[in-house]
């Protein structure tokens, strides 16, 4: 079993909210790359369903010198990406989000990169309250965790979306993600022609639907 570190903490006074009035909606937060910050992805918001409060949350750890912005582990040497890391990173952030989401009625999280990551290790420690991620040029980490199993009854959703001109994710990562989340998820996706490690309107358009789904679901439970 991983052992996850307590030290690692979200500093909440950083996360970017769409609104203050928030009590009892359904609550989509976000989840940077290497190297961005909580502003990157919230430029997002635009283009994501009306009805949803969103939160842009800062990763807790500053890369490397002269790397700007912020990142939710090491990539860099022998134990960068390491499967341990990114577990501390989610274990971080749900600890963040059981304070959060305290008033919230449903939770999906959308992640970019290394964000994409630390948001399906976040479904996979905690099931029963992230049920719905959207995970852009990212992948799942290796190794097993104990829910593993039982993710294979639930089926949580997950979109998974990645370019085809994508050089950041080494293939053996996306190789084990195509093989793993459709055995641990109800997976919807697209691979898109030309797309490097970045995020394209086509892309915003199916994250869009996605999870314009995910809030008819809510609705009706």
């Amino acid at each position: 079993m991983v052992q996850v570190s307590e030290e690692l903490t979200i500093d909440g006074a950083l996360t970017r909210w769409s609104t203050a009035d928030r009590a009892g909606m359904p609550l989509l937060v976000l989840l940077h790359g290497y190297g961005a910050d909580e502003r990157d992805l919230f430029g997002l918001t635009p283009y994501l369903p009306d009805g949803v409060a969103v939160a842009s949350v800062a990763a807790p750890l500053s890369p490397p010198w002269p790397m700007p912005g912020r990142s939710w582990y090491a990539i860099e040497g022998l134990e960068g990406r390491s499967s341990a890391s990114v577990t501390a990173a989610a274990e971080a952030f749900l600890r963040w989000l059981d304070e959060a989401a305290a008033d919230t009625p449903a939770v999906a999280l959308l992640g970019f990169s290394q964000g994409a990551a630390v948001a399906l290790q976040a479904m996979r420690l905690a099931p029963e309250t992230v049920d719905t991620v959207v995970a852009l040029s990212g992948y799942v980490a290796s190794g097993e965790l104990p829910n593993d199993e039982s993710l294979t009854e639930r089926k949580p959703h997950v979109f998974w979306g990645r370019g085809t001109n994508d050089q950041v994710i080494p293939e053996a990562r996306v190789a084990h993600t195509a093989q793993w989340l459709p055995a641990h998820s109800e997976l919807s996706g697209r691979v898109y022609t030309g797309l490097t490690h970045s995020i394209s309107e086509d892309e915003l358009g199916d994250v869009h639907a996605f999870l314009t789904k995910w809030l008819s679901r809510e609705a009706k439970s």
